[in-house]
Formats: structure tokens, C-alpha cells, sequence
């Protein structure tokens, strides 16, 4: 088998009446055209990002959901007590929870030196948990299927940590369409030796949860824009 080796073309330039190559100017024009293409792309882009979050009835309606940004703290909160108390007090003390914390390089509480040791019925509010760190790191494994996520947090783990749960996937989604892949697990990792082993794709991500991910990418390119206020296209 042989290869043939296609031409350059650069006979065509030279012989060529509409632009030299060898001229700088013409190359100077050439510059100027891609630049400006490229700008017509990004902004076509940013233009239909904001007419699919205008004319999406869906993405109109989950601007305003109180899942994302408010939630009735006395309606809300006592559930993620109980997360937190389970996930202290039991799940982080049971072989499935922590060989999963193993797989995934996070530390649970227990394995913390400096973290008390006490369970959280007896501790001070300075010991006070968070368990969103666990939540971000189960998402970007996608390990966060909901026997996982009640394994962790308890039976009540909808009530406690759902909307937690809900914001993170969309913001892993945003991370992962505005920078490359190293910046994204750079964001998720945990100094100093608690580094995010790998990234999975959003599991199953549902059709509704993708519409409202693109109403809130939306939302925040009009951020960019200023387009805030009175001036929101919404």
C-alpha cells in the first residue's frame, strides 16, 4: 500500500489574485476574520443560552424554585440535623460506609484526629460536621445513587440534604462546562491528601434536572452580561 501525499495548495495562493500570503497585510486580514468568527460563535452561543432560558416555559419556572438559594429553615433544618446525626453518630461506624470512603479518598469524621470523637449528641457547637463536602465528592464519582445517599444520611436524607444534593449536581455540571477536566478535579479535590480519585458523568441525570442545569447556566451568563435587575431578559 502506498500513501499519496495530498498538495498544499500554496500553487493556488501564490497564483491567486484575491490575496498573498506572503503580504503582511493580507495575513493581518485573515487574523482579523477568524477573531471576529470566533466571536460571532461565543455570542451565538450566549445568544441562545439566553433565548432558551426566555422562552423555555420550564426554565422560567425553576428560576424561582426554592431549592436553589431558599429553603423555610424551620421546616428544613431539623431534618438535616438528623442527617447529620445519623451519619455521625451510626452510618460513618458501618464497614459499607467506610469502604465506600476509602474508595472514593475521603476521610470520614471518626478518622479525623482533630474532630471529637464524641458522639454529636454530646459535642459543641464548634464540632459542628458538614456534610456537603461527602455529598460533592459522592457526585463526582457517582456514587450518590439513593441507597448510597440513605446509607450515608439516613431514611430521611430526601428531606435533610435534597436540596443540598440538587444544587451540587448542577454545580458539578457548571464546573465541568467551564473548565477542563484538571480544573475540575482540582475544584473537588481535599488538601492536603484527600484528592478526588477519579470523575464519572453526572449519574442519571434526568430531563427535567438538565433543563433547570441550562435555565441557571442561563441565569448566570446574564450575571456576566450585568444583566441583572432591570435589566434581566427575565
Amino acid at each position: 500500500m502506498s500513501l499519496s501525499m495530498q498538495g498544499s495548495g500554496r500553487e493556488c495562493w501564490e497564483n491567486s489574485q484575491h490575496m498573498d500570503m506572503r503580504d503582511p497585510y493580507s495575513r493581518e486580514q485573515l487574523a482579523q476574520r477568524s477573531v471576529e468568527r470566533d466571536a460571532e460563535r461565543i455570542s451565538d452561543r450566549r445568544d441562545r443560552s439566553y433565548e432558551e432560558g426566555m422562552t423555555n416555559p420550564e426554565a422560567q419556572s425553576v428560576l424561582n424554585d426554592a431549592e436553589f438559594g431558599r429553603v423555610d429553615p424551620t421546616g428544613w433544618f431539623p431534618h438535616y440535623k438528623n442527617c447529620v446525626q445519623h451519619f455521625v453518630d451510626y452510618s460513618q461506624h458501618t464497614p459499607q460506609v467506610q469502604s465506600i470512603a476509602a474508595f472514593i479518598n475521603i476521610r470520614l469524621p471518626c478518622q479525623r484526629p482533630s474532630e471529637s470523637r464524641a458522639p454529636l449528641s454530646e459535642s459543641t457547637p464548634s464540632s459542628f460536621i458538614s456534610l456537603r463536602p461527602y455529598i460533592r465528592r459522592l457526585i463526582v464519582t457517582a456514587q450518590d445513587s439513593p441507597t448510597v445517599m440513605q446509607g450515608f444520611f439516613g431514611g430521611d436524607w430526601e428531606a435533610g440534604v435534597g436540596c443540598i444534593y440538587k444544587q451540587e449536581r448542577v454545580n458539578y455540571m457548571f464546573t465541568a462546562k467551564s473548565s477542563g477536566w484538571a480544573s475540575t478535579k482540582a475544584a473537588y479535590d481535599i488538601s492536603p491528601d484527600e484528592e478526588t480519585p477519579f470523575l464519572r458523568p453526572l449519574r442519571d441525570p434526568s430531563e427535567d434536572e438538565i433543563r433547570v442545569a441550562e435555565a441557571r447556566w442561563s441565569e448566570w451568563l446574564a450575571m456576566e452580561d450585568w444583566m441583572v435587575g432591570a435589566r434581566s431578559p427575565w
